[in-house]
């Protein structure tokens, strides 16, 4: 559905991002992974290489400094000439009460989540004009749209990818360039494992399927999203909660 495709993939070693990496190179497409942990990276890179024949490539950064945001898309534009799909995945959970919360929480969550997804939608679009096609796809979350006890700020910033995931499609649109979100619910990822037994129960208990998601099953909707499936899809926010929020 991708094959021959370019996409660019931040936050890929762990969870959703990793389990995007895997379905995109299954069907084709040649990758480029972005994380801070390079060791981790190149474990992937490895992992992939071994069972799919396509190229990748490892991209280190963090995400919060913007100068380093733009030497990775020119290094993109140097050495692989063309960008098809962005996956907008690297995220950050720093929950506090109302009362708890401080200035470095929310401007680092705010960095991560949303800054930084203006960003590289900004420099991705700038390569996709040219061509007049491409895909981005933006991770939100369900916290984004229903809220949680405790997320304030992060409920905050996944909300405020949703916005920019509106606009972005607005504009980009007559150049055929596609914008799209996802909002995850109960997903199987380092996160949730951080849970209480109580907690976790009760989250089980607030999703209509009655179990936790997979992060291949976030990862098969992003596939979508990418491929021309979804050709005439664009603006929209897809739930993949299992029916959390019914």
């Amino acid at each position: 559905m991708i094959k021959g495709k370019t996409i660019f993939i931040t936050g890929a070693t762990r969870g959703i991002g990793r389990a995007t990496a895997l379905t995109c190179a299954k069907h084709g497409a040649s990758l480029i992974i972005h994380g801070r942990n390079e060791e981790a990276l190149n474990e992937l890179k490895n992992s992939i290489q071994k069972e799919y024949d396509v190229q990748v490539h490892t991209i280190v950064y963090d995400v919060r400094d913007t100068e380093e945001v733009k030497k990775a898309f020119i290094w993109i534009k140097k050495n692989i000439g063309q960008l098809d799909i962005l996956v907008n995945n690297a995220g950050v959970l720093d929950d506090a009460l109302l009362g708890m919360i401080n200035e470095k929480q929310v401007s680092n969550t705010f960095s991560i989540n949303i800054e930084a997804v203006i960003y590289h939608m900004q420099y991705a679009a700038r390569m996709m004009m040219k061509r007049k096609s491409g895909s981005i796809i933006n991770v939100s979350s369900i916290i984004g749209r229903t809220g949680n006890t405790g997320q304030t700020v992060y409920g905050a910033s996944k909300a405020a990818v949703i916005g920019a995931t509106y606009s972005a499609a607005k504009e980009l649109g007559p150049y055929n360039i596609r914008v799209n979100a996802v909002a995850p619910g109960f997903i199987d990822t380092d996160m949730t494992k951080q849970l209480s037994e109580d907690k976790y129960a009760q989250r089980l208990n607030e999703i209509k399927m009655m179990r936790i998601g997979k992060p291949e099953e976030v990862a098969n909707t992003i596939l979508f999203l990418a491929s021309d499936l979804s050709s005439y899809v664009t603006g929209q926010v897809i739930g993949v909660d299992g029916g959390m929020v019914l």
